[in-house]
């Protein structure tokens, strides 16, 4: 999960990116990289580190051009640390394309070996985003040889892009001297919307938050395999360009990653988390009677609607039971379980006046590796509450996730072969309730009636791309962002997975 921009506009952009990417700063803390378009010359400035911390004025001044496109980073494969695979990625033939890339193919490394053997292009990084840009630029080669850049040779491109490659992938290009080009794979697993300004400007964007943000009226979703193509313009054309498209989202963007006032594929990310908190009532009442419940306290932030509406179903207080420092990063996107534990102990506090002598039901918006839930209990007991009940608006992980988020081993997800009662007891909570999968997919879906389905794979176990076994999971995990920066903090306080934006 990385979050992505693109512009085109009759004006410098530099600073318009820069503005996006804030917007999209939840969707990667890892680097962050804007790269603009002057005349047929690129420039590009990309560092590890927040968007803030990487782009300092003479870095501004030094990205001219009128158009560009940009990307925070949250890695899942190749080295965490690496600033090589800070995106964009760069390549000269044909015509010269600067790509980002939010997503992971699931091919990656057989794609290299062809590239290499077949193709005779040098991969330098282990970053699966690098193989995406080389396989279009080969066949942005193959379309055009020579020829003058026409969209349609464009749109071939992607159709065979499309036949090569596979996983989830979310794609803005910016071609040299021509314009810019973006696509969705033909699951539309991960996010990618336009809008437009009043001068004409037009923007692609992870979230529809970033075009709102900036100025932008949200026009639309990219549709599953669709390509669109802006040339310098301005000038839009489009063309669905994969032999079988269906629209599965990932669910996990409404649950967790995205931000909550953004709609993504026609649903509202806060109505849905609204909609999880009323099906999680039911499930609640049928485990722990709403009358031993003094207190309903959200686990900041994601799962604050969830929690909200939770507690007015159930006709119980809300309180704000513990307060999150801002001014660290999200950590369940962080490189490396090392950072992640040294983060987050000095995450949250707790307000004691909430939990003294009160039986209180915490809620969350997910339950990942489970040391992080089972840390906040302990801190809630320590603040002098009598019970702790802890309710996860989403279903037990149990599956790695190749996509693109962070859970890529079974090992690493505390309900993988568990029963309930087995995590409950891990976790040391009094109850453990969990939102019901298909009751979670009913929540989301009644939202938009036209989505085919969601990727739920990390909850079902169901890969919606058709072609993922246990062989390929393996050799996805070899593939995996590299190891920790750091000696291992195991302090209790030391949570690897808070999940907040």
């Amino acid at each position: 999960m990385c979050g992505i921009v693109g512009v085109i506009s009759t004006t410098p952009v530099n600073q318009l990116i820069y503005d996006a990417l804030l917007l999209l700063q939840h969707r990667g803390q890892d680097a962050a990289g804007i790269a603009t378009q002057q005349g047929r010359k690129f420039f590009m400035h990309k560092a590890k580190g927040m968007v803030k911390d990487v782009f300092r004025t003479r870095n501004m001044r030094a990205l001219p051009g009128n158009c560009g496109l940009g990307q925070v980073r949250y890695p899942t494969a190749g080295n965490a640390f690496s600033e090589e695979e800070a995106q964009p990625f760069y390549v000269n033939a044909p015509f010269g394309i600067v790509l980002v890339h939010n997503g992971n193919l699931t091919n990656a490394q057989a794609l290299k070996a062809d590239l290499f053997s077949t193709d005779h292009r040098h991969i330098n990084t282990e970053s699966d985003s690098e193989v995406l840009l080389n396989v279009l630029a080969d066949e942005m080669d193959k379309a055009t040889r020579g020829k003058v850049l026409q969209p349609q040779d464009v749109f071939a491109a992607v159709q065979a892009v499309h036949k090569r490659i596979r996983g989830s992938y979310a794609v803005i290009a910016l071609i040299a001297g021509h314009g810019v080009l973006a696509f969705r794979d033909p699951y539309g697993i991960r996010p990618l919307c336009i809008g437009r300004s009043a001068d004409g400007t037009v923007m692609l964007a992870s979230e529809s938050v970033a075009l709102e943000g900036t100025g932008h009226v949200f026009e639309r979703d990219i549709q599953p395999g669709e390509a669109v193509f802006i040339d310098l313009q301005g000038n839009i054309s489009s063309q669905q360009c994969a032999q079988a498209h269906q629209l599965s989202p990932c669910i996990f963007e409404y649950v967790y990653l995205a931000r909550p006032d953004s709609v993504m594929d026609g649903i509202s990310v806060y109505q849905a988390r609204l909609n999880l908190g009323q099906t999680l009532a039911k499930r609640v009442v049928s485990t722990v009677p709403p009358n031993e419940i003094d207190v309903v306290v959200p686990i900041p932030e994601s799962s604050r609607p969830s929690a909200m509406q939770l507690a007015q179903l159930l006709g119980l207080p809300y309180r704000e039971g513990f307060v999150k420092n801002r001014y660290v990063g999200r950590t369940f996107i962080m490189p490396g379980q090392g950072v992640r534990k040294k983060s987050v102990r000095q995450k949250l506090n707790v307000i004691g006046s909430e939990f003294k002598g009160r039986n209180v039901l915490l809620v969350d918006d997910s339950i990942v590796r489970g040391t992080t839930s089972r840390e906040i209990v302990q801190m809630a007991r320590d603040a002098g509450a009598r019970k702790v009940y802890l309710a996860s608006a989403a279903p037990p992980v149990r599956y790695p996730n190749v996509y693109g988020i962070d859970m890529p081993t079974s090992s690493e997800l505390v309900a993988h072969g568990r029963s309930v009662e087995e995590v409950r007891q891990i976790i040391g909570c009094d109850a453990l309730i969990y939102q019901d999968v298909d009751a979670m997919k009913k929540a989301i879906g009644a939202l938009n009636t036209g989505i085919a389905g969601f990727d739920a794979s990390c909850f079902d176990g169901v890969y919606v791309t058709g072609d993922i076994t246990v062989n390929e999971i393996a050799q996805i995990n070899e593939g995996r962002n590299g190891g920790d920066e750091g000696d291992e903090d195991t302090s209790r306080l030391s949570l690897p997975n808070a999940q907040d934006n």
